[in-house]
């Protein structure tokens, strides 16, 4: 499922749902540009998807047609299908990155990032002995996941031993020179995308 069908989605989802964003509100929620959400409206309601009406204070109101919610439902299908794709080939990734670690003595691995993929890693992990040492994010306002304290760096006893997987979906191109430069080896970084 490629990015576009993602946003379609969620535009289509936000649409329908009882509470009608802005587009301002949309552009927040897709993370593009309000002049990217305007000319996707309009692309998408050319399709018929949904019809504009006016309503007082220069607002516009959305409402979705059958088109567009035979168009939510399949590109629905399809993310969930997609999701399920995701979830077992880094399940299955995980897995192998687990018992090669196991094999080669590993006792223990820092997630570096919050995602999906770190809930996944936790999850996939448990099969083996090996610890977690610390999930790690940049972001201070994140605190727990799964019930595991999320610390920032600057609260990580950064050894240089302890292998760090990189658990971020969107990882930057800064993100193995940040670990560089928290003092992490590399060859003890680990990424799987």
């Amino acid at each position: 499922m490629n990015p576009q069908e993602i946003r379609t989605l969620k535009l289509l989802e936000a649409i329908e749902a009882e509470y009608r964003p802005s587009q301002r509100d949309l552009a927040r929620q897709l993370d593009v540009s309000l002049g990217l959400v305007n000319s996707f409206i309009k692309r998408l309601a050319r399709k018929g998807y949904f019809k504009i009406t006016h309503i007082p204070k220069h607002r516009a109101r959305y409402v979705l047609t059958p088109k567009g919610a035979i168009e939510k439902a399949r590109l629905t299908c399809e993310y969930i299908a997609y999701s399920v794709s995701f979830y077992r080939e880094a399940r299955q990734r995980l897995q192998n990155l687990f018992s090669d670690m196991k094999k080669g003595g590993e006792r223990s691995v820092i997630f570096f990032g919050v995602s999906e993929l770190t809930e996944i890693a936790y999850i996939s992990m448990q099969e083996f002995e090996i610890q977690l040492e610390a999930i790690v994010d940049e972001d201070p306002r994140v605190h727990t996941l799964l019930g595991v304290p999320v610390k920032t760096p600057d609260h990580v006893q950064w050894t240089g031993r302890i292998p760090v997987l990189i658990t971020e979906l969107k990882q930057s191109p800064d993100t193995i020179d940040r670990l560089l430069s928290l003092g992490v080896d590399a060859g003890r970084i680990l990424q799987l995308l």
